[in-house]
């Protein structure tokens, strides 16, 4: 890759180590941040506030938590939040999810389907990558196909299965004939998945974290697993040069240095901040808060094909002892709305007419009696590695002693949590940032779903999600969509108890960060469009 400049590497600082960093030689840290000319003099700098006049130039630094050394640029492998605003960043999807969930043209200017909504036809906007080649139906199909692969754990495979991608076509370098295993009236959907990027045909397993080449609006520069990404502007950018000159995320794991970091004026941009250090700050002037409401769905996930959750009953005893009311207040400081153990409230589909449900600690013993497990121990897995995650596993084991339960909560690594949880143990704290209804089925409840944490795994159910996928009329697609969710909510393996704020911090000077945008979304961590005062 070539470069305007050269940028020097430099340590972490060792003063913030006392305020959480993590030293260089840890997992991750703040580290790489050139700090000549970047720092703001907090409370002095310039108050950007939004539909101010955007200007040109500058490096933001925007500080994530990671996933420590094994981190990767590759896009497909997008898991955390980090990784795919830094694929957002590097990369485009052929569509992406608007504010409202529904799919907006991203590379693909268009899409038609023919009248069985069997074959759909795509269609290439001009844009070119990195490396000045343009953007082709092969590169979109070479893709494709890399993610499809079974050899390799790709987050958005499920979500491509309706693809037969064998037989699936090139008609000219710029137009992409999809044909489908099924009529798949939201196919939209698929070409916005979580992960389902396009990268170049040349691109190869070792290029990602060296020489990564996209299509979007950043350039790479440099990358160090677990500690900073460097990125320069793409002034050929399809839909637009960004107004900053370099983008840097920077690894900082935990809430506190993110935190201590965009007050001292070594970032400019924090995400994922907690309730009470939004509180603390919003009125006091020398950072913004953005809240993006309700974004973030809160739940503790159950592993279907294990003791004890195996059976319903105990599955349906741990819904009826959540007090909701209670795990909002105390694990989001209140800084969301209960939830109903489904995902996606609000969003399209969501079947908002089932009775919201309650705590029956009565009703929640006599089910693990029916089950044989009135003196059920269970261990449930947290880490800091999300806000109110560790609050959320305290609230809940006290809950849940009333009934009878005990439950050990076990802390794990902020660095290999995700990892960890997704085949082992029984019972985990877990989230997930927006995306349409259908992608959060196809992505983790599907028998063949690589992210699919509670391993529920039902034939009946994937012909059901087949099922919505191919009704044309969209109300007959809802009422598909509301009996997988029916039985999800009757003996479905997420307990989702909430849905939280997703709060930013930015540095006053800060322009142009959208605050409709859930996480996920198309214009959640849209660095193209923030600039600098």
């Amino acid at each position: 890759m070539h470069s305007d400049r050269h940028f020097t590497t430099t340590t972490p600082f060792s003063g913030l180590r006392r305020r959480g960093f993590l030293a260089a030689s840890g997992a991750a840290g703040l580290g790489a941040l050139a700090l000549t000319g970047c720092a703001d003099t907090p409370g002095t700098a310039p108050d950007t506030e939004e539909g101010g006049t955007p200007k040109r130039g500058g490096r933001l630094r925007a500080a994530f938590a990671g996933g420590g050394a094994s981190e990767t640029l590759d896009p497909h492998l997008s898991n955390l939040f980090a990784d795919a605003a830094r694929a957002k960043a590097l990369y485009d999807k052929l569509a992406d999810c608007g504010a409202d969930l529904s799919a907006q043209p991203r590379l693909a200017s268009s899409w038609e389907p023919d009248s069985g909504l069997g074959r759909w036809k795509v269609s290439l906007r001009e844009a070119v990558f990195h490396d000045g080649k343009p953007v082709t139906a092969n590169d979109v199909l070479y893709s494709y196909r890399r993610i499809a692969d079974p050899r390799g754990a790709f987050r958005a495979r499920a979500s491509l299965e309706p693809i037969d991608l064998a037989a699936s076509r090139a008609l000219d370098e710029r137009t992409v004939e999809f044909v489908l295993k099924r009529p798949t009236a939201e196919f939209p959907n698929v070409m916005a998945a979580f992960g389902a990027y396009i990268v170049p045909a040349s691109a190869r397993d070792g290029h990602f974290d060296h020489r990564p080449v996209g299509s979007g609006p950043f350039r790479f520069v440099s990358f160090a697993p677990g500690r900073s990404t460097v990125l320069r502007r793409n002034d050929d950018y399809w839909d637009g040069a960004p107004y900053l000159d370099e983008l840097e995320f920077v690894v900082a794991n935990e809430e506190s240095a993110r935190v201590s970091a965009l007050l001292g004026g070594q970032v400019e941009y924090a995400h994922e901040l907690d309730p009470a250090t939004a509180r603390a700050h919003e009125d006091g002037g020398r950072i913004r808060i953005v809240r993006l409401r309700n974004s973030a769905m809160q739940s503790f996930a159950m592993k279907t094909d294990r003791p004890p959750f195996d059976d319903p009953r105990v599955r349906r005893a741990l819904m009826l002892v959540a007090d909701r009311e209670e795990l909002v207040k105390g694990a989001l400081s209140g800084a969301g709305e209960i939830g109903n153990d489904l995902f996606g409230k609000g969003y399209e589909y969501y079947a908002g007419s089932l009775p919201q449900r309650e705590q029956d600690l009565g009703r929640a013993r006599a089910l693990l009696k029916q089950a044989g497990a009135e003196d059920l121990r269970i261990t449930l897995d947290t880490s800091p590695v999300a806000a109110g995650f560790t609050e959320a596993a305290a609230v809940f084991r006290d809950q849940a002693a009333a009934a009878g339960i005990t439950v050990e909560v076990r802390t794990g690594s902020k660095d290999t949590y995700w990892k960890d949880i997704l085949d082992a143990g029984t019972l985990c704290c877990y989230r997930s940032g927006a995306m349409p209804i259908e992608s959060h089925l196809s992505q983790r409840l599907l028998t063949g779903s690589t992210t699919n944490a509670t391993k529920w795994r039902h034939q009946d159910f994937d012909a059901l999600y087949r099922q919505a996928q191919s009704t044309g009329d969209p109300k007959q697609r809802a009422a598909v969509y509301a009996r997988m969710q029916r039985r999800l909510h009757t003996e479905g393996p997420f307990l989702v108890w909430g849905f939280a704020d997703w709060i930013i911090g930015t540095a006053r000077r800060v322009g142009g960060v959208e605050r409709q945008a859930p996480a996920n979304t198309l214009d959640w961590a849209r660095f193209d469009r923030v600039w600098l005062a």
